[in-house]
């Protein structure tokens, strides 16, 4: 977690940086919405992410076209699925977090620019298959000389397309839109794309199409993505799948498989670099190979915040803390303990006061400590509480059927 930290910390300087160390340093719009929603529970970033969303409006194409790059240093022509999604993202990430909806409104042209530029770029079957120029980019199961990973370029062009729309819609019926077209559009969308992608072949389709909500049956989804897993022994994701994997895996009863990836130590993993004496995240899951080689000389930065993503579900699953409201007016509190460590806190600083929760084994039991200064809905196990701002301890039987 300090490897996170120290990752943003080096690379939000005006933009959000890719890598401080060699002559790059620039602002992917890729990695910025990868990782903006740990960034925000790391930091209050939301300055930060205003100003360079005004970057991002301004380099936004006549066409509705997101750039790669923001600022546009090279002006590439094609804009990529998952990297030009940050017009909509980013937006919206923030105003769940900081409940700004000035913010909203002032870029609800360029979600709504963005997703209209995409509709006008699909093809006949109303779905985007042409705009994924990276992929899965640096994904483990590349195959042999490839930097993108092995998932199909026009899954993910389609099922950004699919969320993006979600998001345009979200912030539009927030701020009180008509947005009944494209209500429509992303019914067509999700139809179109269960038709055309009926079966998921890699870790990272399992899980964008189980956390944008894509899936028919998306507990049956994580189930067969948690036998990949295990099968596989690892995570195999990249850029595109990493800040998902763990979601998917959790939000439908393997938070077990999602803390064994979490806690890792041999490669791949987050720890492995760790294991190595990094004090910053890499930007390759083997960016020095286990027999001590470096994985390329040239494209191989030790601190690179995108896969520092997972600091998002150390908060938000780990520790359980979510916005009910958006700015944290109301909290959800729904932790997921482990047998693998004996006690996790996390706190968070709100507009409203501080927000923690906590939890250790003591016996039998698991001890949870929670501190809300708002209304707050608590859930430990398959037991809900309402509850008012205060202080709670709370214990509860350590159950397999409930505890990772």
């Amino acid at each position: 977690y300090k490897n996170i930290l120290w990752g943003q910390k080096d690379n939000f300087l005006d933009v959000p940086t890719d890598c401080p160390q060699r002559d790059e340093r620039l602002g992917w719009t890729g990695d910025a919405q990868a990782f903006i929603l740990a960034a925000c529970y790391n930091f209050n970033v939301k300055k930060f992410f205003e100003k360079w969303l005004n970057d991002v409006a301004v380099c936004q194409r006549s066409n509705g076209a997101i750039p790669r790059l923001v600022p546009d240093r090279f002006c590439d022509p094609v804009p990529s699925a998952g990297w030009g999604d940050a017009a909509t993202i980013c937006p919206w990430v923030l105003y769940e977090f900081y409940g700004d909806k000035e913010l909203l409104e002032k870029h609800y042209p360029m979600m709504k620019k963005w997703v209209d530029y995409i509709r006008s770029a699909s093809g006949a079957d109303g779905l985007w298959q042409g705009g994924s120029v990276f992929g899965d980019w640096l994904g483990l199961d590349a195959p042999e000389g490839s930097y993108m990973g092995s998932t199909r370029q026009d899954f993910i062009s389609a099922a950004f397309y699919a969320y993006s729309t979600d998001l345009l819609i979200r912030a539009g019926e927030v701020l009180k839109k008509d947005v009944s077209e494209y209500i429509e559009l992303y019914n067509k969308t999700v139809q179109n794309f269960r038709k055309v992608f009926p079966e998921y072949t890699t870790q990272t389709e399992y899980a964008l199409a189980i956390h944008f909500g894509l899936a028919e049956n998306p507990a049956a989804a994580s189930d067969r993505l948690a036998e990949l897993v295990k099968k596989c022994g690892h995570l195999q994701t990249g850029f595109i799948g990493t800040p998902y994997l763990l979601h998917a895996l959790s939000q439908y009863g393997h938070a077990d498989v999602a803390w064994e990836l979490l806690l890792r130590c041999e490669y791949p993993s987050w720890l492995y670099s760790v294991e190595k004496g990094a004090t910053t995240v890499w930007e390759h899951w083997d960016g020095i190979r286990e027999n001590g080689d470096f994985w390329d000389k040239n494209m191989n930065s030790f601190n690179h915040y995108a896969y520092g993503a997972v600091a998002d579900w150390m908060y938000s699953v780990a520790g359980g803390i979510k916005p009910l409201l958006p700015g944290f007016k109301e909290v959800l509190i729904a932790p997921h303990p482990t047998k693998n460590l004996d006690a996790f806190a996390v706190s968070l600083e709100t507009a409203y006061g501080t927000v923690s929760s906590s939890w250790e084994k003591q016996g039998e039991f698991w001890r949870y400590e929670i501190s809300v200064p708002v209304p707050a809905k608590i859930i430990i196990g398959d037991t809900e509480y309402a509850r008012q701002a205060g202080k709670y301890i709370l214990q509860k039987i350590k159950r397999p059927n409930l505890y990772v």
